[in-house]
């Protein structure tokens, strides 16, 4: 009788939701497109008799989507999908169309090139235009999707976090708020080569779940880094892993003139929302408020911030930055993150090899993009970029949107001779100092920052 009790008493508290049948809804009822409707392109969908969508690819037609008239807030997605090698594809969630009819929000990236494997990658569709988060982030994905066969992927998209798993494995993990609801669509991408018509790509077995998230939803894995790109917010793991705002978003508090005892007084501008803005004075550097650095210093470090330059403009992050080597006309010395529109600013087409381009050492190194195989990436004026410099001892890291530009030891025989053959030959010590200040540029022209984060090793 007593165990009968316990049992009883079991049952009774165990949550509603394991008993629920409902949950789990079917998007795709697999016999028709009910409630699907296409929304750009000229690709067609069909749906084979075992009741899988096939898409085939086609020239001369932008990217097609199958999408649902529905719009979802919260949701996890399920699905199985299957493409051919050579195309690139993905499902887009919380989208929307544009005033011109096309698709655009985030996208849960489908990619069968192996030689950059970014499937479950979160992509800003005909918005922002970037990776959100690519797998540069997290490499330990880059062999979750499987050519040749089916795979399983799971979107989770709940408040402002998106996350994503591959057959099993944690691929992503975002915070954004940029669209809080819209519809799901399946994608089959534009393509620019003849040999890659006809080429399909099939999914299967789509399902969404809207109630019961919290209890359904699946661990954030340790290792897998979250990206955090809303404004003025320091999430719960990032606090963990010791990362702090290096400026408060409202105040000059921690920061003063290069060349100051305080905060300038002129040439830069603190705006609503947590931004920081160097004015512009007609491209003279250092010549109205001058460079701005933290009080402190700093020797191995994380830093991330993002940025917004305005056509043809030209400015920088330095850090190692020592304020006594140069007490005249012109900035401080330090080693510099370059950042400039490399379209638009003759500084591009100057230097060796391209090393006066955005992201990289500033006439010493070129920025190159290390991960991925396609050219060096650039930025786009009046749109907001993310630079990150990693410093671990000697070794150094430079970071454009999340992806790998360039790597240096700043104390090998090679850096030293490079500075040698460059124009901080006549700086003692460039470069080797152990500890020094980040510094923010100012160049002259009107350049933005915010969400200036630091986390010291």
């Amino acid at each position: 009788m007593k165990k009968i009790l316990i049992i009883l008493l079991s049952l009774l508290i165990i949550p509603d939701f394991i008993f629920s049948q409902e949950d789990w809804v079917e998007l795709f009822n697999g016999k028709n497109f009910d409630g699907w409707e296409i929304k750009q392109g000229n690709a067609n969908f069909e749906i084979l008799p075992n009741g899988e969508i096939i898409a085939k690819s086609i020239l001369n037609s932008p990217s097609t989507y199958l999408g649902t008239k529905e719009k979802f807030e919260n949701f996890i997605l399920e699905f199985e999908v299957y493409a051919d090698v050579g195309l690139n594809s993905g499902v887009q969630f919380r989208s929307l169309l544009s005033d011109k009819g096309s698709v655009y929000g985030y996208q849960c990236e489908i990619d069968t090139d192996e030689s950059r494997s970014w499937t479950g990658g979160i992509y800003d569709q005909s918005r922002r235009g970037l990776f959100l988060y690519p797998l540069t982030r997290n490499t330990k994905a880059n062999n979750a999707f499987k050519n040749g066969t089916w795979n399983k992927i799971r979107v989770e998209a709940i408040g402002q976090s998106i996350r994503t798993w591959v057959n099993g494995i944690h691929c992503s993990s975002l915070l954004d708020d940029s669209t809080s609801k819209g519809f799901i669509a399946l994608q089959i991408h534009s393509i620019q080569k003849s040999e890659n018509v006809g080429k399909m790509i099939k999914w299967r077995n789509i399902k969404i779940l809207k109630s019961n998230l919290e209890a359904h939803k699946y661990k954030l894995e340790s290792n897998v880094v979250e990206i955090n790109n809303i404004d003025n917010y320091m999430s719960d793991y990032q606090k963990s892993k010791g990362w702090r705002f290096l400026w408060d978003g409202k105040t000059s508090i921690g920061w003063r003139g290069a060349k100051l005892d305080s905060f300038p007084n002129k040439g830069w501008k603190i705006d609503k929302g947590g931004v920081l803005k160097v004015l512009s004075s007609g491209g003279l550097e250092s010549k109205a408020g001058g460079d701005i650095i933290t009080e402190r210093k700093f020797s191995n470090f994380e830093l991330e911030l993002d940025f917004k330059i305005t056509k043809g403009a030209n400015s920088g992050i330095k850090y190692f930055v020592d304020t006594n080597l140069n007490k005249g006309e012109g900035s401080a010395i330090g080693l510099e993150y370059q950042i400039l529109d490399d379209k638009n600013h003759p500084d591009a087409k100057k230097g060796v090899f391209g090393n006066r381009t955005v992201a990289s050492l500033y006439d010493l190194i070129p920025a190159e993009n290390l991960q991925e195989p396609r050219g060096k990436r650039s930025v786009q004026p009046d749109t907001w970029h993310r630079a990150r410099i990693l410093v671990v001892g000697g070794k150094v890291e430079h970071w454009l949107d999340n992806i790998k530009m360039l790597e240096y030891d700043r104390f090998s025989q090679t850096f030293k001779s490079l500075v040698n053959y460059s124009k901080y030959k006549d700086w003692p010590g460039f470069g080797q100092l152990s500890s020094g200040h980040i510094l923010l540029q100012d160049h002259g022209d009107e350049v933005s920052f915010k969400n200036i984060k630091i986390r010291e090793f």
